[in-house]
């Protein structure tokens, strides 16, 4: 297997976002040589992998950005066959399901096409270096939707509710056709919500803890928030990486649940981050409907019962302990908030 000084190569899409980084953490510590397509932008979007960087012109050094973006084929494949990568890990999307209602288009043009032409891309370079190259495609528990039976499995009928969910279900069939039809060793990781520190600001499990520590320190008054009563499946992202690398170590690609077997609803993770912070709630969370999703997904949970029996997963990091992680670090930032304010 060709590898860099001895080191196997990862390419990620998506290396900026809260899983990207978390991979990056874990490959690099197993010994990888990385590389991130970063979207060319005015301003630095590295904030989540800042402190994995060094500069590329220092011997030694593992990981390696390369400007690129899914909707970009040309560039796709010149990168893949220059860098060559043993394993390649596509995160990248436009992963707001609210906002793929307002840009349906743009997502699936990301979610959807931008995985196709990965695939297209990896199955052309694999004819050029002669070699496989092991695909890991980041599907949602988004896809089971309108939930058909409970817990969801690998073999539960998806019923997508949102135009990222539909696009993630496109992509989703595209990497088990191209795994059947072009013997890809490519893997499906069907995650279920997962969560932490690192979590957008817009993602309503951050939007919570930020705004709920504010809230202690007397920055802001309100949390305005939509469906509180939608019932979610929530682990550790930390936790959930490892699973997708256990899935490239195999020796079939398949895919696999990645979940908690747990459910609580919006109204719980209010109960443990205000709890955690002496607040009740009820006193300062407003619903605004402008937050309502056009089409509604009230109830998912998971079941990892295969991933725990043939890749050795489980997860490690409870609900209670996953809402006072991201509690207690959006405390620091509210306190750093709080010293910079002006008096």
């Amino acid at each position: 297997m060709p590898t860099s000084e001895g080191h196997p190569v990862a390419l990620i899409t998506g290396i900026t976002g809260q899983d990207g980084s978390y991979l990056t953490e874990f490959l690099l510590q197993k010994g990888y040589h990385v590389h991130g397509i970063v979207r060319r932008a005015s301003s630095f979007n590295t904030g989540r992998i800042d402190h994995l960087y060094q500069d590329p012109h220092v011997s030694g050094t593992r990981m390696q950005l390369h400007y690129g973006d899914l909707t970009d084929a040309t560039r796709l494949g010149e990168l893949i066959e220059r860098i060559q990568p043993d394993e390649l890990y596509n995160l990248a999307a436009q992963s707001h399901v609210k906002v793929s209602f307002d840009m349906p288009l743009y997502t699936a043009d990301v979610v959807a096409v931008g995985a196709l032409r990965l695939l297209e891309a990896v199955r052309d370079a694999q004819q050029r270096i002669g070699r496989k190259i092991k695909f890991y495609q980041a599907s949602s528990s988004e896809m089971f939707g309108m939930v058909q039976e409970t817990p969801q499995t690998e073999t539960t009928p998806f019923y997508p509710r949102s135009p990222y969910s539909c696009a993630k279900l496109y992509a989703h069939w595209q990497t088990i056709n191209y795994r059947e039809a072009y013997d890809l060793f490519a893997c499906c990781g069907i995650l279920f919500n997962h969560e932490s520190p690192r979590r957008g600001e817009t993602f309503v499990t951050r939007k919570i803890t930020r705004t709920a520590t504010r809230i202690k320190l007397g920055l802001v008054d309100k949390l305005y928030l939509g469906n509180i009563d939608a019932r979610r499946d929530w682990g550790y992202a930390g936790d959930y990486v490892e699973a997708m690398w256990l899935m490239l170590q195999q020796e079939r690609p398949d895919d696999f649940v990645i979940a908690t077997n747990e459910t609580h609803s919006v109204r719980e993770f209010l109960d443990e981050v205000f709890g955690h912070l002496d607040l009740n709630w009820q006193d300062h969370v407003a619903i605004d409907p402008a937050y309502y999703r056009p089409a509604e997904v009230d109830l998912l949970i998971g079941d990892y019962a295969k991933a725990e029996r043939l890749l050795g997963w489980k997860p490690k990091i409870t609900f209670r302990d996953l809402a006072r992680m991201m509690t207690d670090a959006d405390m620091k930032l509210a306190e750093q908030e709080l010293k910079l304010r002006p008096k």
